[in-house]
């Protein structure tokens, strides 16, 4: 497409330089390395893509996902997303990704903070039941009821027996949640042993991160090997046909979002939806209306 041609041609590229600038932005909050840090994490990523060629890539896919959120919310499907994986593998940033460009009111991210003392005496699943979606929403959770089966577990949250009633309860409650109508994809995020030594002390040294480390995070450290053991147990009893579990592996970043953002969109059968067309209508003058000077304290100082 030759962008000079037309007024449309050049409103698009604006929009795509500006979606470049938002998405440059997301990738500069990225830790801050020292030089020494930099260098060394560059030395274990010889082959990242590109930026220019993720970065097309990244709203393409996007695009992709404004059509199914068009389709969720015209045919009334329930979809839930699980996000679950090693600390600092980078679930987040696949979520920010996909949210970036969706409306909220039709998707949204369900991320629970630590059960309160009432929580904690109820059936495990009841407080992960109301932020399930309506017809025409999608949910995605940034870590779900499979925290019993990870962090509760391995930390010593939960008893065995109550980890032996989650294994035996989850594939038929999943079963539910299917027969209801919704549309589950779950989704392990994968790295390695080193990747997630070099992701923590990139936190460490980035006071604009350093909030992400918290003591559960650096347990997990501590015990790599008990939640290796506690995963592959999870999967194995967990990942039942009509739900099972997708591993995205995690240590190029850019390539597991991509990678993973491709793959959710091969999983929902969306279809194009008619759109009536849209015009702006004319705007309404009223020769006798006089616009009103307001205060100048009202104002946020422009200092950029």
């Amino acid at each position: 497409m030759d962008f000079d041609n037309s007024s449309a041609a050049s409103w698009l590229r604006a929009e795509m330089e500006d979606a470049l600038d938002e998405d440059y932005e997301l990738e500069l909050s990225e830790p801050a390395l020292s030089a020494e840090l930099a260098k060394i994490y560059r030395k274990a990523h010889p082959d990242s893509l590109n930026r220019q060629t993720y970065f097309l890539e990244l709203i393409r896919l996007q695009s992709e996902l404004i059509k199914l959120q068009d389709w969720v919310s015209h045919s009334g499907e329930k979809i839930v997303v699980l996000f679950e994986g090693r600390d600092s593998a980078g679930k987040g940033g696949v979520i920010k990704r996909i949210t970036q460009r969706l409306n909220p009111r039709i998707v949204r991210v369900a991320a629970l903070p630590a059960p309160s003392d009432r929580e904690k005496t109820q059936w495990y699943f009841q407080r992960y039941v109301p932020h399930l979606p309506a017809g025409g929403e999608i949910v995605l959770f940034d870590r779900s009821w499979y925290n019993r089966a990870g962090v509760e577990r391995v930390m010593g949250f939960a008893t065995p027996e109550q980890v032996e009633d989650f294994f035996n309860d989850v594939p038929e409650f999943e079963r539910m949640l299917l027969r209801s109508g919704i549309r589950l994809v779950k989704y392990w995020f994968s790295i390695t042993d080193e990747e997630q030594q070099m992701r923590f002390m990139m936190r460490i040294h980035d006071p604009m991160k350093q909030w992400k480390l918290s003591p559960m995070d650096l347990q997990s450290r501590v015990r790599w090997e008990q939640y290796t053991k506690a995963k592959e147990e999870m999967f194995e009893r967990t990942s039942i046909p009509e739900a099972p579990w997708y591993i995205v592996e995690g240590n190029d970043k850019k390539r597991a979002r991509l990678n993973c953002i491709d793959h959710l969109l091969t999983q929902i059968p969306y279809q194009p939806v008619p759109h009536e067309e849209i015009s702006l209508p004319e705007r309404v003058f009223n020769p006798e209306y006089e616009r009103a000077t307001l205060p100048g304290e009202l104002y946020v100082p422009q200092k950029y």
